[in-house]
C-alpha cells in the first residue's frame, strides 16, 4: 500500500491562494456584523454587500481554514437517508421545504457561477446512495417511497457504475460539485470591491447588548453594529445552550490518484461506515478521488490514524491506487433532529442571528443559510424561516436525542476524571502525541520530529472534560462537546474559548 502523507492539509487549501486581510486594530462600526468566514458568513456578507448594506466579517484564524476549507464539496439535497424521516418526525410539508431549500441553494450556486464567470469546476453529477446489506434494504425503499410522496426527481435502481456489489441504490438527478475555494474566492473579491470589511485573526470573545449590540474582540476591539450573524461554526456566543443542542462529529477524506477510468456520479453508503465517493480536478488538470467516512463522535473511538487506513484499504479493494497526494478530516455538528438552526438566536434575543448545525452537508445549508439570513435582515419574508428557526422544538426526536446526547457527556466527563495515565513524557518516541503523567497529574504531551516537547493540562476549558489524543489529525479532542485544541492548547474548535494551560517538564 501507498504510505500516507504527513500533512493533513487538505486539497482545497494548496490549489488556490486566498488573500490576507489584517486584524482587527481599533473600534469600528458597521450596519451588520458577521463572526465567522465561512460558506455561510460569505454569502450572506456578499448578499448584503450587493444590496448595499455596510458589513464588517471577523474570522478567528484565516478565511476557509475551517470546515468549509476541509469539505468534500457535493451541492446536493440528498443528504443521506434523511426524507422519510422527516416527514415521520417533521411532516410532509417540512420535508418538502427542505428538500427545496436545497435545492434552491444549489440553484444559487449555479447562477451565481454563470453570473459571475467563475472557473471552478462546476459539474452536474447524479448523487447516489447505495446498500449491499439486507438491514439498509428496508430504510432504502422507504426512502425512495418519501421520494415519490415528496415529488423528488430520483430513481430507484439495481446497480451502479462503480464496481461494488449493491442490492439497490437511490439516485437524486442533477446533483453537482465543485471546487469550493475558487467559488468563494471570487465572493470574497465581490464583498471587498463593494465595501465589506474583512478581518482575520480577530477572534471574537463576547456580545454586549444595548442600544447598539457591540461584538467585543479578544484584544479588546469593538466592532458596533446595528446586527450581528454568528455563523462561527461553533456559536461563539451561545444564548440559547446550543453545547447541549448539538453533537461533533469527525470524518475523513483521502485524495487519491487510480489509475483507470472513474465513470462520474458522487456516491454514498447507505450502511456503516460510510463511505463516499467522488471525483476532483487536481491543479495539474489530472483527476483525484475523494474518498471520505469513518465518522465519529470527536473525541471518541479508536486511535484516529486507523480511520484514514481504512479509507486507503477500501479505495485500494475497488481501484488501482497510484498515489495518495492528500488527506484531511471536517469536524460537523449535527442538531437535535438534523435541520440546521438559522435565524434568531433565541426566540427573545434582538437582532442576534446564528447558522451552524450543517451536519456534512455545509455546502448546501450553509448556503440556504446565507439565503435565509439576508432575508431576515433586510425584511424579506422567506417561506423556510419557520424549518430553520432555532427556537423550534419536536418531541420526537428532540427529546431522545437531547437525552442521549448528554448522558453521553456525562458518562465521559465521569471516566475521564478517573482514568490513569501510565506513560511519562520521555516515553515518547518522536512525532507521537499520548496522555502522560506529569508531577503526578494527567496531562497531554507531544513529541515533535526534533525530540522537543509540549505538554498542556488535558481538562477541557469548557465544562471540564478530559481531552483525547487525535492521531491522525496531531490535536488534543473534547470527547464531550467537540472542542479541539492544537498541540500547544491553542483553540481550534469551540465551544471551548480558553488554551489549555501549558505545563513545565522536567524531563527533557
Amino acid at each position: 500500500m501507498h504510505s500516507l502523507p504527513l500533512s493533513v492539509e487538505p486539497y482545497w487549501r494548496t490549489s488556490v491562494a486566498i488573500p490576507f486581510f489584517p486584524p482587527l486594530t481599533e473600534d469600528i462600526h458597521a450596519d451588520v456584523a458577521i463572526v465567522g468566514g465561512g460558506i455561510s458568513g460569505i454569502t450572506t456578507a456578499y448578499l448584503l454587500t450587493k444590496a448595499g448594506v455596510k458589513v464588517a466579517m471577523i474570522e478567528a484564524d484565516r478565511l476557509l481554514n475551517g470546515t468549509t476549507g476541509h469539505t468534500t464539496a457535493k451541492i446536493t439535497a440528498q443528504h443521506d437517508l434523511i426524507y422519510d424521516e422527516f416527514i415521520h418526525h417533521l411532516g410532509k410539508e417540512k420535508a418538502r421545504l427542505y428538500y427545496e431549500a436545497c435545492t434552491e441553494a444549489l440553484q444559487f450556486i449555479k447562477t451565481t457561477i454563470q453570473e459571475q464567470q467563475i472557473d471552478c469546476d462546476w459539474a452536474e453529477e447524479d448523487a447516489y446512495i447505495y446498500t449491499n446489506s439486507d438491514a439498509s434494504m428496508s430504510k432504502l425503499i422507504n426512502e425512495w417511497k418519501a421520494y415519490e410522496k415528496l415529488g423528488i426527481h430520483g430513481e430507484f435502481v439495481e446497480t451502479i457504475p462503480l464496481p461494488i456489489a449493491v442490492k439497490a441504490a437511490l439516485v437524486m438527478k442533477q446533483q453537482a460539485q465543485f471546487h469550493p475555494l475558487k467559488y468563494l474566492q471570487k465572493l470574497v473579491e465581490t464583498i471587498v470591491q463593494k465595501g465589506g470589511m474583512i478581518y482575520e485573526h480577530t477572534p471574537a470573545r463576547d456580545v454586549e447588548q444595548g442600544e447598539m449590540l457591540t461584538v467585543i474582540t479578544r484584544h479588546h476591539k469593538r466592532l458596533t453594529c446595528q446586527h450581528l450573524i454568528v455563523c462561527s461554526h461553533f456559536p461563539f456566543y451561545d444564548g440559547g445552550f446550543y453545547f447541549s443542542r448539538m453533537y461533533a462529529e469527525r470524518s475523513y477524506v483521502l485524495a487519491v490518484q487510480i489509475d483507470g477510468h472513474y465513470p462520474g456520479g458522487m456516491y454514498l453508503s447507505a450502511d456503516e461506515p460510510k463511505r463516499s465517493i467522488r471525483s476532483a480536478k487536481a491543479a495539474n488538470g489530472s483527476e483525484l478521488l475523494l474518498i471520505g467516512g469513518e465518522s465519529h463522535k470527536t473525541g471518541q473511538g479508536v486511535p484516529t490514524i486507523r480511520h484514514y487506513e481504512a479509507l486507503q484499504s477500501f479505495a485500494s479493494d475497488l481501484f488501482t491506487v497510484t498515489s495518495i497526494p492528500y488527506r484531511w478530516s471536517a469536524q460537523d455538528l449535527t442538531t437535535l433532529d438534523k435541520v440546521p438552526y438559522i435565524g434568531k438566536m433565541t426566540a427573545n434575543t434582538r437582532n442576534v442571528y446564528v447558522a451552524t448545525g450543517y451536519r456534512k452537508w455545509g455546502m448546501t445549508n450553509g448556503t440556504v443559510a446565507g439565503l435565509l439570513l439576508t432575508d431576515l435582515i433586510t425584511g424579506r419574508d422567506n417561506r423556510y424561516h419557520d424549518l430553520y428557526t432555532p427556537s423550534r422544538f419536536y418531541a420526537d426526536p428532540s427529546v431522545k436525542h437531547f437525552i442521549t446526547q448528554n448522558l453521553d457527556v456525562a458518562k465521559h466527563l465521569i471516566e475521564g476524571k478517573i482514568e490513569m495515565a501510565v506513560r511519562m513524557p520521555n516515553d515518547l518516541a518522536n512525532s507521537e502525541g499520548a496522555v502522560v503523567l506529569v508531577n503526578g497529574k494527567r496531562a497531554g504531551a507531544y513529541k515533535d520530529e526534533n525530540g522537543t516537547l509540549s505538554v498542556v493540562d488535558t481538562t477541557c476549558t469548557h465544562i471540564g472534560c478530559e481531552l483525547e489524543w487525535n492521531s491522525g489529525d496531531r490535536t488534543w479532542d473534547c470527547p464531550c462537546h467537540g472542542s479541539r485544541f492544537s498541540i500547544h492548547g491553542d483553540v481550534i474548535e469551540g465551544p471551548a474559548k480558553q488554551p489549555l494551560t501549558k505545563m513545565k517538564c522536567q524531563e527533557s
